[in-house]
């Protein structure tokens, strides 16, 4: 797990069990749907202790535009949209009033496959750290936890990565000045899962089954009669099985469609070179004509004509924003990871038993 900077306003992440669980059952009700709710808390010894939660209202698409009637946008836009930030804001004043903690440390959305690197989320922290810089955006994979595996991360957008999305400049002159790359827009913190005294006593008082005891050596032909040996049970081969894992199998679509849209984005790019590159040629050709017109005009004594027209008869075509290629590159990042976790176990068992998959 990545650390924190150390110029960060907190170093860790300590999570309640409860707000797992409430997390764990919202995403969980509302998949494929995108879930998003907001977190609350306190800081304390550099530590963002989150102790509650509580989910954003569903939001009725059936008044909604037909080309805005998705469900999916809308959920995952919820977090800045007025009602639900009313809604927020009436929430904290019900816990303030039953003096439990009431200040707001960020917000949480589900993903699936780990796809979440997306515009929504960079602007729905954007909007939560702009104002607070003591908040924290929790991402729960909903597919990957309903196999028994909890996928749960903290993340939060770097301080180069805020200051160059306030000037709303991703060109490549800007991006090249702040020197800002696709890994530079979230930092990842560590997560850590606490309970209370009172529940960590509970599961200790938990009765344990009791040991078992080594078995009697049979002393003589009756005791083998009376008390038979038992036969042990048989090993489990589910860990011999050399199927490749469906998660990686869709992880490895999800991360070639990605990398589809960075190269989609990349010919957008060049595309727009191409045309800056006849736009200049052409005003460098006009250029020329007009210095050899107004030398022919000085010979002539007659006065010379404005060489800064062109910049009213040409037109340079706008640089498209780099900040979707950006986004694109960090989610294959992301695809990269988790197939790189995926492929541990399946290259080791392909490893051991090599000598039966090389050809004859």
């Amino acid at each position: 797990m990545s650390e924190a900077p150390k110029d960060a306003p907190f170093q860790a992440v300590q999570i309640d069990a409860l707000v797992i669980l409430k997390i764990a059952r919202h995403c969980s009700s509302t998949f494929p749907t995108v879930a998003t709710g907001s977190l609350v808390g306190m800081d304390q010894n550099g530590t963002l202790e989150i102790t509650n939660t509580f989910a954003f209202p569903t939001i009725d698409t059936s008044a909604a535009d037909s080309h805005q009637n998705d469900a999916s946008n809308l959920a995952a836009a919820a977090p800045r949209a007025k009602s639900n930030i009313a809604y927020q804001a009436e929430m904290i004043r019900h816990l303030k009033e039953v003096n439990v903690d009431a200040n707001n440390v960020g917000w949480y959305t589900s993903a699936t496959m780990g796809n979440f690197v997306t515009m929504p989320f960079i602007e729905n922290q954007f909007y939560y750290q702009k104002d607070n810089d003591k908040t924290v955006a929790l991402v729960y994979d909903t597919s990957r936890s309903s196999q028994g595996t909890l996928a749960l991360k903290a993340y939060r957008l770097t301080n180069l990565f805020m200051s160059v999305y306030k000037e709303g400049k991703f060109t490549t002159e800007s991006l090249q000045k702040s020197k800002l790359s696709f890994r530079d827009i979230l930092q990842e913190y560590p997560l850590a899962v606490h309970n209370s005294h009172l529940l960590t006593s509970f599961l200790h008082q938990l009765p344990s089954p009791p040991a078992a005891t080594e078995p009697k050596e049979p002393t003589s032909l009756s005791d083998l009669n009376n008390d038979r040996i038992k036969a042990p049970l048989y090993p489990s081969i589910d860990n011999l099985d050399l199927s490749i894992d469906p998660f990686l199998e869709k992880t490895c679509d999800l991360l070639l469609e990605s990398i589809e849209s960075h190269y989609v984005d990349l010919n957008n790019f060049q595309f727009y070179q191409r045309q800056l590159a006849r736009e200049q040629t052409k005003i460098t050709q006009w250029q020329a004509k007009r210095k050899a017109e107004n030398a022919q005009r000085t010979l002539a004594k007659q006065p010379l004509l404005p060489e800064d027209e062109w910049q009213r008869l040409f037109k340079l075509p706008t640089e498209p924003s780099r900040l979707e290629g950006m986004l694109n590159a960090k989610q294959v990042e992301q695809y990269s990871k988790q197939v790189d976790g995926f492929t541990a176990n399946i290259s080791s068992k392909m490893f051991a038993v090599r000598e039966n998959l090389l050809p004859q």
